[in-house]
């Protein structure tokens, strides 16, 4: 299995990446700006799950192929980008409902609905697509075996150390939200800012290139 001095290594660099604030990280806020902590944490797991999803590409082969393909990680950067664009339109064409659901006269947004958002831009996400295929491959010791296996474990302690994190962005974005609920206006606001931080997320990540 992985040794310890490579598991240790493994962690400080993904700490360095993790903090560092990314697509997810953004997402998590904007979303949290715009529909609270319950949206903010559900779209959080979302993400964590869309992630591991692309370790276990990566284990078995799929990642190599995305890796050495541009054609292939542009595709998937670009749909990515064009569905945060959709969710930030629509964050901003729905701010001025915010008001109404914190009164309970809205319509409730359905969790399962929230969580695969936010699967769908962590699977999309190129920050950690390129992480998980150039990265943690070097991370594995081929002579112990298990190559597969030492991928995924090493992958899911990324995603545990992300999940931690990006919950922490989503609660503290959340709890500063509450503190506009208390006018409509600034409601409307938080909420057209959510969007916008959405629809910037992703023009940044359709504009990010390679180096191939």
């Amino acid at each position: 299995m992985v040794s310890a001095d490579r598991l240790l290594a493994f962690v400080a660099m993904s700490l360095l990446l993790i903090v560092i604030p990314g697509p997810s990280v953004l997402f998590v806020v904007g979303r949290a700006l715009a529909q609270g902590r319950r949206a903010a944490l559900t779209t959080v797991v979302g993400n964590t799950l869309g992630c591991y999803v692309l370790v276990i590409a990566v284990a078995f082969g799929i990642g190599a192929v995305v890796e050495r393909s541009a054609l292939v990680f542009t595709v998937l950067k670009l749909v990515g980008a064009a569905y945060l664009v959709y969710l930030g339109i629509k964050a901003i064409r729905q701010r001025k409902a915010l008001q109404a659901a914190f009164t309970g006269g809205g319509p409730e947004r359905g969790g399962l609905r929230t969580l695969w958002e936010g699967f769908a831009v962590g699977v999309a996400n190129p920050k950690t697509m390129v992480f998980f295929a150039a990265v943690l491959p070097q991370f594995v010791d081929r002579d112990q075996g298990h190559v597969a296996v030492q991928m995924l474990l090493l992958g899911l302690i990324f995603n545990a150390l992300a999940l931690f994190c990006d919950t922490v962005w989503g609660i503290a974005a959340a709890t500063a939200r509450n503190w506009f609920a208390s006018s409509p206006r600034r409601l409307a606001t938080v909420g057209g800012v959510g969007g916008l931080a959405m629809i910037g997320l992703g023009v940044s990540i359709a504009a990010t290139g390679r180096k191939d």
